[in-house]
This record gives structure tokens, sequence and C-alpha cells, in this order.
């Protein structure tokens, strides 16, 4: 999907040794969004903190990338004849002759590589420059800011998409608030503005905006007109959405102290795993103090200040644990930490609660298991179950309100409470919505400015599509599992599709300590043909969701 930008000027820092301001410069394409507001003095170092470790999930990127290896492969096709040559002489007249040749041609090699070097240095520096100077170039999308009645949201994404970091701060934070109007943008952000962050301190006065000069700007000639134009991939979108329709998903709920959280960041930065599995164990007792088990060292960690609430015993499975690290910032600031667990390989939501302020890490099943993968967690649901009155009504009260509580507003306006849900569902599925994890309440959001092409967005493959259509209809029977260790054996009889639901294939699952797919096997024509080369079928597929709803 392409998406165009237009800002007026470009966002931007004034300091001076009594006072910092921050203005922000919004995309004018959009209804007009704009802010002014002065911070408490109580509240600058939280904000500093809150702001900077949103800066670094946009910038992380943890996932593992193969070596490149086309230097060697160029180096290899360029001496392949001058090595087959050597090996193929045999007379002595024709090894010497070679290793002459050899020899002069290392010593061209290495005044070439003297006349380039310099080159090379350059190029390097113009790219570490540009790196520095241009981070916004490197980056996805910048941040999306959203101004309600009552708060303040800034939303971004990590670049490896696995990490989802939202900062809420209410109005009370702002001492003095000036003109303002309510809506969502995204703004002009770049790496500078991040150094410029870092100094904000208690004893100054920091302002805090968003531009309204662009929106009565008319003329089109105007040299401070920017308009960018990002191809965005369909992946950041859905990513987006998954992550609102996780947060409203049930999850278990842990109050943990800011000195459990240390400790965890302690215990990661203190040894590097080599060996799986690389997981973080909660082991959950009913009125006792949350345990966690850091694996493979079977480091256990007992939070005496942190009881579990919960009802029954369980245990709980998180893995991607170091970016957690993300968290390191919030601990001196934080007063309390709630965490919320979807489940084991789910995702995991991590509130840093601040006076005013809430900073939440949304967290993917792993790191490599980015939030647009999602065939593991079927979180879009198919926007069926409500009548169109009902979603008029949705909409109507969240364009004028902001925010809406499902279950008083179902009781409110005598709606049934499943059409309800299912509305807001299909509001947040489509980006117009997001889900306040704080308050339980939805809140209106509009992700982009252009409609989303929702067919587009929902898999992210036709084996993705196939496989929740045999979930929904029910057609994984008999799911089992078998033996017990490191590698662990699911079986199940899935039905060849939904129109021939008449006959069923054998289908075996094998799965790691990390829940990864180790061999699968089924019995369908696409497997037949490609095995695991072009992932795996439907089947496959439909039996690795239902190991995960188990």
């Amino acid at each position: 999907m392409k998406f165009r930008y237009r800002y007026y000027g470009q966002s931007q820092i004034q300091d001076t040794a009594h006072s910092t301001s921050m203005q922000f410069a919004p995309d004018t394409l959009r209804a007009p969004v704009y802010f002014d507001g002065i911070l408490q003095p109580s509240a600058a170092l939280h904000f500093r903190e809150a702001i900077s470790s949103l800066h670094d999930v946009v910038v992380s990127d943890l996932k593992t990338r193969p070596k490149d290896r086309s230097a060697y492969q160029q180096w290899l096709q360029e001496n392949q004849q001058s090595m087959l040559n050597q090996y193929m002489a045999r007379s002595e007249n024709l090894r010497a002759e070679s290793a002459g040749i050899q020899k002069e041609l290392t010593q061209l090699q290495q005044q070439k590589g003297l006349l380039l070097k310099p080159f090379y240095v350059a190029r390097q520096q113009y790219f570490n420059d540009l790196y520095r100077q241009n981070r916004d170039m490197w980056l996805v999308l910048d941040p999306v800011i959203t101004v309600h009645p009552d708060q303040i949201l800034f939303e971004c994404f990590s670049r490896d998409e696995a990490s989802y970091a939202s900062l809420s701060c209410s109005h009370n934070v702002f001492g003095r608030r000036g003109d303002m109007a309510c809506g969502t943008t995204n703004i002009d952000y770049s790496d500078a503005l991040y150094t410029e962050f870092q100094k904000i301190r208690d004893y100054k006065q920091t302002r805090f905006g968003i531009q309204q000069a662009g929106f009565s700007v008319t003329s089109g000639q105007d040299e401070q007109w920017q308009e960018p134009e990002i191809d965005l991939p369909d992946s950041w979108i859905r990513g987006f959405l998954q992550v609102s329709t996780a947060m409203s998903l049930p999850a278990v709920q842990l109050q943990l102290h800011p000195m459990d959280i240390h400790g965890i960041c302690l215990a990661l930065r203190r040894r590097k795993e080599k060996n799986g599995p690389r997981s973080l164990r909660f082991i959950l007792q009913p009125g006792k103090p949350v345990e966690v088990l850091i694996e493979p060292w079977s480091q256990r960690l007992q939070f005496a200040r942190s009881v579990f609430q919960g009802d029954a015993a369980q245990e709980i499975r998180i893995w991607g644990r170091r970016r957690l690290l993300t968290l390191e910032r919030l601990i001196p600031v934080a007063q309390s930490f709630t965490v919320h667990l979807l489940g084991t390989g789910m995702p995991s939501f991590w509130v840093a609660n601040m006076p005013d302020m809430a900073f939440t890490l949304g967290l993917s099943g792993w790191t490599a298991n980015d939030w647009s993968s999602g065939s593991q967690l079927a979180l879009m649901a198919p926007r069926t179950g409500y009548s169109s009155a009902t979603m008029q009504a949705v909409t109507q009260a969240l364009n004028t309100q902001w925010q809406l509580p499902v279950a008083g507003f179902s009781q409110q306006h005598g709606l049934p409470s499943g059409e309800v849900a299912a509305a807001t569902e299909a509001l947040i599925q489509s980006g117009r919505a997001v889900y306040d994890l704080q308050k339980r309440t939805v809140r209106w959001r509009d992700l982009v400015r252009e409609p989303l092409q929702m067919d587009s967005l929902r898999f992210q493959s036709e084996q993705e599509a196939l496989a929740s259509q045999l979930m929904s209809a029910g057609l994984v029977k008999d799911a089992g599992q078998e033996g017990s260790g490191e590698h662990v054996l699911w079986r199940a009889r899935v039905a060849e599709s939904t129109r021939n639901p008449s006959r069923w294939l054998p289908v075996s699952l094998t799965m790691d300590a990390d829940l990864r797919i180790r061999d699968a096997q089924c019995g369908c024509d696409y497997f037949f043909r490609h095995q695991l080369r072009r992932g795996p079928c439907e089947h496959i597929l439909a039996l690795r969701q239902q190991v995960y709803c188990k």
C-alpha cells in the first residue's frame, strides 16, 4: 500500500537554559489535529523516559538475519577460472607460470585496494552520517499521535514488526493548555528529536505542541511543504490491527513491582543463552508470590511483593524476552507494572504505570514471529454478527464521545452486548478504533487516511485463509498429544476442505520446546508436491492453531 503525507515544515525542538519547546509537524492531508500545552515539572522526567523508550522500540530490530555471502560468491566466481587453471596444470613450467601470474595479480589487487581505500572509507562515512542524520529514511513509518479529549496517545512499531509500544498521557500532565483539536495524525519524526528529548529537565519549562500552522496555509508553492510517499507493507498495517485485537482478548493479569522487572532484566543482562529453550516460565499459584523460571538455566526468581490474585494455578511461557530490556529506563519512574499474558506462546502486554501516564509494550509470541504472522493466533476473526443499526450507533457514539465502554453502552442503549462487541471488533480490525488496555474501553482512532482494503490484510497467504475456514467450521478432530520432552508430537484428523468435509486427512505436527515446527506430515496434494519448502499447508496450520487453543 502506498500512502502520501504532507508536512508543513519539520518537527523541531528549541532548547535554552530555561525552557524547551517541542513542536511536531502533523500530516496536513488529514483533518486538522493540533495541541499545545506545558508539561508539569513533576511529569517532565517521566515523559522523557517514556518517550525515549518509545523511540527505542521504533529503531529496534532483533530478528536474526542470515549472513550475507554475496561478496564471497562474487569472489569465487571471479577466481574460479584461475583456480581451475592451477588445478589442471601438471607440468612444472605451467605451475611456475601460473604462480607468477598469481603473484602479479595479487600485487595488482593490493594496489587497487590502496587506490580505492579512500573511496570505501568515504562511502562508509556517508552511509553512517545518513543513518544518524536522517534516521526517518530508514524507518517504515512515522509514529502515530491521537489527541483525545482526555489524553494524548503515541503509537509505534519496531522495525522488525515484533514489538508495539504506546504512550498515553493524560491532559493532567500539562499545567497549561492552549488550543486543541482532537483526531489522529502522523508526525514528522527524525533521530535528531530523540537527542533533544534527552535534554528535558524538571527545572526547565517544557512546552509540547502539535503545530496547526500548516492547516491554514493554502499556497502549494511554499518551500516548507514536504510530501513524502511511502510504500507501506501490508504486514505493518496487519500488525497494528492484530495488536488492537489482542488487547481485547481475555488474559491473565499480574501486578509486578518495578524491582521485579529489574530482576528479570538483570538476569538477562548477566547471561547470554546459547541453547534453547529461551523462555520465561511464569509459575502462578493463587495467593502466592509470582515466580518466574528463566530457561535454559533454570534460574528461579520469586517476587515476594507481587502476589498472584487468580483463581487457578497455571504455568505460562513466553519467548522473545530480550525485548523486555526496553523497559529498563522506566523502572526508576514507574509506580508498578501490569502484565497481561494471553497464554503460552501468545502475545503479552507490559504496562508501566506512572502518574497520569502509561507506557504499554506489546510483544508478539516470539521475536521471529512478528505481529503480522497471524496464522497461529487467528486474531482477525470475520466481521459478522451485528446489525447495521448497531454499527451505526457504535460509530456515532465513538465519533462524539471518543471512547466507549462496551458493557455500559449496550445496557444504556438496550442493544445486545454480543452485537456491540462484534461491531467494536469490526472497527478495530478496520483500523478505525483502538482498545484502551488500562480503562478497558474502545477509543476512536483512524490509523490511516484512506479506507483499508481488508481483503488483502486479513491473511498472509491462501493457506492461512483456508486454515481459518477449517477452524471456524470445526473440521479439526481428535487432536491429541503423544509423548513429552524436547519434541512433542501432535496428531489429528483434518477435513480436506470446507467444500469436501467428508474426506479426512491424517495430519501430524512435531514442535520443540520453543513451540517451533520441527517436522510435519499431511496427506494432502499440496504437501505431497511441496513438503514444507513453501510453508505448511492449510491442514498443518489448522492443527497448529488448534494446539494453541488448547
